[in-house]
């Protein structure tokens, strides 16, 4: 680990100079660049001041784990296929159920419909990108069409059905993951 490369990324990150770090620090600004340019390397009770100056601890510095992934693309996104209920499933954030919340997306031929879900703690929110479905929650049913969202806390049986005359499609959120 470069100590001086992560101590600058810091220290930018605070939009600090090496000034006002050297200030903060009770050190030198020449020690901060010798520092940044690995030119010398600080002693524990210096590091420990400078990343308390800069907010953060030994442990968070010196874990260097991987970058989360923010971005996915569709060739990350996982396709399940349920030929007999007539709808397909699009999981587009891969390995969400580790999450806090699960999005898909959801593709239902005319006359499809999800399995009956239980009630489970959580919410669930849905935006139709195309099509019409009905929602069910207990023994009601809501129409949504496209362009219109779906929103509750799933405290009864719930299920999706494409009643229209056309594909459906739309955003399925859960939390906590429930796919």
């Amino acid at each position: 680990m470069e100590i001086g490369k992560r101590l600058k990324e810091l220290r930018i990150m605070n939009n600090l100079t090496q000034e006002e770090l050297a200030d903060r620090a009770e050190l030198s600004k020449g020690f901060i660049s010798q520092m940044e340019n690995d030119l010398t390397s600080p002693s524990i009770a210096t590091l420990t001041d400078l990343l308390q100056c800069l907010g953060t601890n030994l442990k968070e510095f010196f874990n260097e784990a991987e970058d989360e992934q923010i971005i996915f693309k569709e060739e990350d996104f996982f396709v399940k296929e349920y030929e007999d209920s007539r709808y397909k499933i699009e999981w587009i954030v891969p390995n969400a159920q580790k999450n806090m919340m699960e999005p898909i997306i959801v593709e239902m031929e005319v006359g499809g419909e999800t399995e009956n879900d239980n009630p489970h703690e959580g919410e669930e929110f849905g935006y139709v990108i195309q099509g019409t479905i009905y929602v069910y929650v207990g023994r009601k049913r809501f129409k949504a069409k496209k362009g219109e969202t779906f929103y509750f806390t799933p405290t009864k049986p719930h299920k999706i059905i494409n009643a229209g005359k056309t594909k459906a499609k739309f955003l399925w959120i859960t939390t906590p993951p429930n796919f």
